[in-house]
């Protein structure tokens, strides 16, 4: 909707609801899946700009709507605790999974311990910036917009930007039904790191570049451990068209991060070209 000239670009609804209008942008598109490298490095771009353009915003200054969002030993934590009180399905993608959430449990922790060591620091962030969220204009294929902004808040870009790549790097989507198919596709990976940095790469400390991987591992995982522990409670958080299909949410995510660190060496050496080649860089 566009605001009247002359009005406030809001709205106070029933029980003091607010409602933020937004500028209206004509012929733009969003698409669940990538299509190309060239659409990868636009919604990379557009990450990049986001938090560019907020890098000097305090995040002390943004209220938080979704405390613990994406802190993911909490998740750990709830997982635990919905295991011990309803236990788990004795099917075989139930076992893998229990065994793939034990295997990594030491490690989930890796970013918010490093903010714990002054490492990393917290930042304004978007939130939820998956592929579907980022507008291309619908003549140049150029990105032009980020939308479904209530989750923006304070927290580690690195939040932001290993949802950005989980979600954009699987070609199958998260919805398909043959995870075991499921794949990093590093090329994707690339593009979007590439539009990215271009953007953002100038207030990225060398700590916020050492857990570029490590962001990108753990999204995966973390998204799926909270399909499966929401499979465990009965689909109570996220909406299911059947009963396992939290479940099966879970394995592709799973699926993913295995891809994923099957190509570490890789992907550490694509972040660390990127890098080398930015303006400026050492």
């Amino acid at each position: 909707m566009r605001p009247e000239q002359g009005r406030r670009p809001h709205r106070h609804g029933a029980g003091g609801a607010f409602w933020r209008a937004l500028t209206f942008i004509d012929a733009a598109q969003t698409f669940d899946i990538i299509t190309n490298t060239a659409h990868a490095r636009e919604v990379g771009y557009a990450l990049g700009r986001f938090h560019h353009l907020l890098s000097d915003l305090p995040p002390d200054r943004l209220a938080d709507p979704l405390p613990g969002f994406h802190v993911t030993p909490g998740y750990l934590r709830h997982y635990d605790e919905v295991l011990a009180q309803r236990g788990a399905p004795a099917s075989p993608e139930v076992r893998y999974a229990v065994r793939f959430i034990s295997a990594r449990r030491d490690w989930a922790s890796v970013l918010e311990d490093a903010r714990a060591r002054g490492q990393l620091e917290l930042r304004p962030i978007h939130g939820d910036p998956k592929v579907n969220n980022v507008m291309l204009d619908a003549a140049t294929g150029n990105a032009v917009a980020m939308v479904d902004l209530d989750t923006v808040k304070p927290g580690l870009v690195h939040y932001d930007i290993g949802d950005c790549l989980r979600s954009g790097c699987n070609l199958l989507g998260e919805e398909t039904e043959e995870w075991q198919r499921v794949g990093f596709e590093p090329d994707l990976g690339r593009a979007i790191l590439a539009g990215y940095l271009a953007e953002a790469g100038d207030f990225l400390t060398p700590n916020d570049y050492a857990y570029l991987y490590d962001a990108i591992r753990l999204l995966a995982f973390e998204l799926g451990l909270r399909f499966f522990t929401d499979y465990l409670a009965g689909n109570v958080y996220f909406k299911a068209r059947h009963r396992d299909h939290n479940l099966a949410r879970a394995l592709v995510q799973f699926k993913l991060t295995e891809s994923v660190e099957s190509q570490a060496a890789a992907l550490r050496l694509i972040i660390r070209d990127i890098r080398q080649g930015l303006p400026g860089s050492a």
